[in-house]
């Protein structure tokens, strides 16, 4: 039997991504995002227009997406609930969100020139270049979401994952970290702690052994 719901959010399961895009004094934001689909050389991106993301694109619309894997699971966390903009609506804030410019800083990552401007993110496995062609309104001016087409100019992927003919990635050796109903998972098993599910106020899931290791960093 199945019962008609309105679920909190629809976050059925897809890739994380940080985001690399340029600020006014031409720093790099770097903003953490699950709403991303492929076709083709064409990225999808779904976010809301109040982030810092968002209006960086629209000025400057060079752009890095850093694809995450499950090795980069805790310092993704730490900046989850940071934002690159110094204003923010209250239910952001009540979330538990705070201003931050330095999220490479934050996260205890590095920083890698790109060739199109905004730094990548050195320990990332797949690295993708290029330029948003359109920004799309999506369910109208209340809703303040949008959805950015990207054209991917150029991929960088790490030695390991690629196959003998360097046109194709393995997908056995690449495990993208998933977000699922804003919780972490990685080969179908939850991967850490989330502060973003914390933020939403999502009922708390059974916790294992290897998160709670992970949280306490042991």
């Amino acid at each position: 039997m199945k019962r008609t719901v309105e679920p909190k959010v629809l976050y059925f399961g897809t890739p994380v991504v940080l985001i690399s895009s340029l600020n006014p004094d031409g720093s790099t934001n770097l903003a953490p995002m699950s709403s991303a689909w492929w076709l083709g050389y064409t990225a999808m991106l779904g976010m809301g227009t109040s982030a810092q993301t968002v209006k960086n694109l629209i000025e400057r619309p060079e752009i890095v997406l850093n694809l995450v894997d499950p090795d980069m699971v805790a310092a993704l966390d730490r900046i989850a609930l940071l934002t690159g903009s110094e204003e923010m609506s209250d239910a952001k804030r009540a979330r538990g969100y705070r201003y931050e410019p330095d999220k490479f800083a934050a996260g205890g990552l590095t920083r890698e020139p790109s060739s199109n401007g905004p730094d990548g993110v050195a320990e990332s496995p797949i690295n993708l270049e290029g330029t948003i062609q359109a920004i799309h309104e999506i369910g109208g001016p209340d809703s303040h979401l949008c959805s950015l087409e990207m054209r991917v100019e150029r991929v960088q992927v790490r030695e390991d994952l690629l196959m003998s003919n360097d046109r194709y990635i393995d997908p056995l050796r690449w495990d993208p970290l998933i977000m699922k109903f804003t919780e972490y998972f990685a080969g179908g098993a939850p991967a850490y702690p989330s502060s973003l599910a914390r933020g939403w106020q999502m009922p708390p899931m059974a916790v294992s052994n290897t998160m709670s290791s992970a949280a306490s960093g042991s």
